[in-house]
């Protein structure tokens, strides 16, 4: 935790960028999930070709407006070295056109392991250099240090997964300590203190569901970003957020995959439907 200034060539950290961009463009994240039918559906073969136009539309009709692109690392793994490419080519080419870059591929590892997996996404000069990453707290928050170390150091971030949307979440995110505590609310509280008294926003978020309901017996107000996956396809909508995530609604970044992605592969449809979805969310966390 620190909460000193930052020294002249240190990075800006992540926590400042996103504020920035969420302020600047809309509190919006679109995904980019290469699901095979998302792929038929835009009339693209399921090959690294698709993928590859799928990737670069995406990229070009979006990274130039949306405050935070998303690609689920594992729709270009299966194809092994050519998708990895791939996805090299689109996280640079979407931070070179101004959005942040999530990289949503949930690792979570110990030791070395670890460390290998936070040199691969937040060490900048890697191919795969992202402005944050995705990671799993459940082999013990500690584990992930050598990702927090790193991320600091960087100036990238990271979404812990904490309230996850799906139903077989629950088994050990509401898993109760022998202190009473429940797993989540102790994953929440390691990233309050991570963020500490940092401004505007702290680096180090949470993955906490837009699906889940009056979240109101979590205190949510970490002093970091709430990447809030299941606006659109999953039933969330921009006008629910607030009571789900209550007073750390402004801290909300909205993850929308399907909702837009769905009116590819034409550009401006893409672009309208974000512009849309980004304009109802800022409505619905604007400060009344």
């Amino acid at each position: 935790m620190t909460d000193s200034p930052e020294t002249p060539d240190a990075p800006e950290p992540f926590g400042a960028r996103l504020r920035r961009a969420m302020d600047d463009r809309g509190p919006l994240c679109v995904g980019i999930d290469p699901h095979a039918s998302l792929l038929t559906d835009w009339g693209l073969n399921d090959d690294v070709a698709g993928l590859e136009r799928f990737s670069r539309t995406v990229v070009e009709a979006l990274a130039g407006r949306v405050a935070v692109l998303k690609p689920q690392s594992a729709f270009f793994e299966r194809f092994g070295s050519r998708g990895i490419a791939v996805l090299e080519k689109s996280v640079q080419e979407a931070r070179e056109a101004g959005a942040l870059v999530v990289m949503d591929a949930k690792r979570g590892d110990i030791g070395s392991t670890m460390a290998a997996y936070a040199e691969t996404f937040l060490r900048p000069g890697s191919p795969l250099f992202s402005d944050a990453l995705t990671v799993s707290p459940y082999l013990g928050y500690g584990s992930l240090r050598p990702a927090v170390d790193l991320a600091r150091e960087s100036g990238t971030g990271l979404f812990v997964l904490a309230l996850t949307s799906n139903p077989e979440g629950g088994e050990v995110q509401h898993a109760v300590r022998g202190d009473g505590q429940d797993v989540a609310s102790t994953v929440l509280a390691h990233l309050a203190a991570e963020n500490g008294r940092e401004t505007p926003l702290g680096s180090f978020g949470a993955v906490v569901g837009a699906t889940l309901g009056d979240l109101s017996a979590y205190d949510l107000e970490i002093n970091g970003p709430l990447l809030a996956p299941g606006i659109g396809a999953q039933g969330a909508t921009p006008a629910g957020l607030r009571g789900v995530f209550g007073a750390a609604v402004r801290q909300v970044v909205p993850n929308v995959s399907r909702g837009v992605l769905r009116h590819g592969p034409d550009t401006t449809a893409l672009r309208a439907s974000a512009d849309r979805f980004a304009e109802e969310i800022r409505a619905a966390v604007a400060v009344a």
